[in-house]
């Protein structure tokens, strides 16, 4: 029925063609914003409870500021700057060597929480891996998913020995698309994996784009 009336009235037809142009135009634009939107919102909630004490005392200070300050927008763009600002000063810090022994203290007290512990400690490693590729394998690869006869682009998180074999083994974190906080943990014989020369942005940026910036050429067998 409904396509009868987009064949007899162009004009709706051409309605549908330019919502869906729209849509398709507007999309990364949308992509950029939701992810700008939550970062955003991470850091207002991470800097409100430092914002909300240093705005009163910058009010007793200069009361001349205190109808500004009062402005919802206003206290939400301190709260994210404020934010920021910590998290500069934790990178200034913890990249010295007082720093990183005033870091190591904190650890030291951080394992002794046991819930804590474990999903700090695992957080942790999981940065490490990222930023350092495991030894004897390419950091991207591809591998047999969801089953014999395709690829998908997956992450090397580690490589271990399998303990009756020998065998390497290699897990592989294999991100969803065009989501990739989401995916799927394979642990893999490495033998079977396939090397790629993509770095971790590239596989990010293929992912993200649903493939629409993949290389031109790839390796897909090895």
């Amino acid at each position: 029925m409904a396509e009868k009336l987009f064949e007899r009235n162009p004009f709706a037809f051409n309605i549908r063609g330019n919502l869906i142009a729209g849509l398709l135009a507007l999309a990364p634009l949308i992509a950029v914003w939701l992810v700008f939107k939550f970062v955003l919102e991470v850091l207002f909630e991470a800097g409100e409870p430092i914002a909300g004490p240093l705005t009163d005392k910058i009010k007793g200070w200069m009361p001349d500021l205190g109808p500004a300050l009062a402005n919802p927008t206003v206290h939400w763009l301190f709260a994210v700057f404020v934010a920021l600002l910590v998290i500069y000063a934790i990178g200034f810090v913890t990249s010295r060597v007082v720093g990183r022994r005033l870091m190591h203290v904190v650890e030291r007290i951080i394992v002794r929480i046991p819930l804590v512990e474990t999903i700090y400690s695992a957080v942790k490693k999981l940065v490490g891996v990222i930023q350092h590729a495991p030894q004897g394998t390419a950091r991207v690869v591809l591998i047999e998913f969801p089953h014999p006869g395709m690829r998908a682009i997956g992450l090397v998180m580690r490589v271990f020995k399998d303990m009756k074999t020998g065998e390497d083994l290699a897990a592989v974190l294999v991100p969803s698309a065009p989501n990739p906080t989401t995916g799927f943990l394979q642990v893999v014989p490495a033998k079977d994996l396939t090397p790629t020369d993509m770095s971790m942005d590239q596989a990010m940026t293929v992912i993200v784009s649903g493939g629409a910036t993949a290389p031109d050429h790839i390796s897909f067998k090895r």
